[in-house]
């Protein structure tokens, strides 16, 4: 068990500078639990650390790996009564600073872990821990949606908004969902009440909104305006085209006037997983599997990410 398979970079560039490498299993610390990968998902900010439109943060120390968010089987369990157990199914997230997940072990803290929902297998359950948590923030711990309030999801069939559309119903929200024209059957039976073609529909005809949960990032203000008196906005992206000039508006709408937008970068815990885990064991939530790659190829689960028009995600399954 020294060595192990893991998607690797040595230069920032297009899906075709991933590759399947042969490294050093992690040595996990006494703090830290050893967990085999069964599966990872693919994220929009990993394609966006592997292009190198975050090369500041990210910096110039290469090789790089991929991979946030898994499911697998704890191997060996954190030092201390708390925390999985060897032979426990977990899901989790890693760090942004130590991201790498596509790969067959990771080295992780509990409080970065949960039980993985019973009878859920781990493949499919790897698309859930980051975007599941994102939805459940966004929509009941900063929007605080209430039941029969009206509900609209940006990105509706993608990622969060898959789960978001799921969510919105679970939580008792009339929800409304935009998505691409061949998607929208699909969000309708996620549990949306009304589905338009973003393309060819205009904000200013979709009425007025008591949440807008927006996964895209751009043209902000025509949707902030559907917003009822007391309404509120939940942003989870930037427009990639206009990162500063979109953070500004974003910090702008925060602070002043009313009708705020919200914006959070997610970085859930043992309670937050766990929280998820009971939403999928009562029913309210199911992954949405677009896509399952092999590891060998990572660089085709990237390119197909970047390709757009994903149901929900795309997996890279690694055992």
């Amino acid at each position: 068990m020294s060595k192990m398979r893991a998607a690797r970079y040595d230069r920032y560039g297009p899906p075709e500078v991933l590759y399947e490498a042969t490294v050093p299993v992690p040595v996990a610390k006494p703090e830290e639990a050893l967990v085999r990968v069964h599966a990872a998902s693919v994220n929009g900010g990993e394609l966006a650390m592997r292009a190198g439109k975050l090369a500041l943060l990210g910096g110039r120390n290469f090789p790089k790996s991929t991979g946030i968010d898994f499911a697998g089987e704890v191997v060996t369990p954190a030092s201390g009564p708390a925390g999985p157990k060897a032979g426990d199914r977990v899901w989790g997230v890693m760090p942004l600073r130590r991201i790498g997940s596509a790969a067959e072990f990771v080295a992780v803290e509990p409080r970065r872990l949960a039980l993985s929902p019973t009878g859920l297998d781990l493949v499919p359950a790897a698309a859930l821990p980051g975007v599941g948590t994102t939805a459940i923030t966004a929509l009941r711990d900063k929007a605080r949606l209430q039941p029969g309030e009206r509900l609209l999801v940006r990105g509706a069939s993608g990622g969060v908004g898959s789960v978001a559309v799921q969510l919105g119903r679970a939580l008792g929200a009339r929800v409304t969902a935009l998505a691409g024209a061949k998607n929208l059957d699909f969000v309708r039976d996620l549990g949306a009440e009304e589905a338009f073609d973003y393309a060819t529909t205009e904000p200013a005809g979709l009425g007025a909104f008591d949440v807008v949960l927006d996964t895209v990032g751009t043209a902000l203000g025509p949707y902030r305006r559907l917003l009822t008196s007391r309404g509120r906005m939940v942003s989870i992206s930037f427009d990639p085209g206009h990162v500063l000039a979109s953070a500004a508006y974003l910090l702008a709408t925060t602070v002043f006037g009313p009708r705020r937008v919200r914006f959070f970068s997610g970085n859930p815990t043992h309670k937050l997983l766990s929280e998820l885990t009971g939403y999928v064991e009562s029913g309210a939530l199911r992954p949405v599997v677009d896509t399952v790659f092999p590891l060998a190829d990572i660089a085709g689960a990237h390119r197909a990410l970047e390709a757009g028009g994903v149901r929900g995600k795309h997996v890279v399954q690694v055992v």
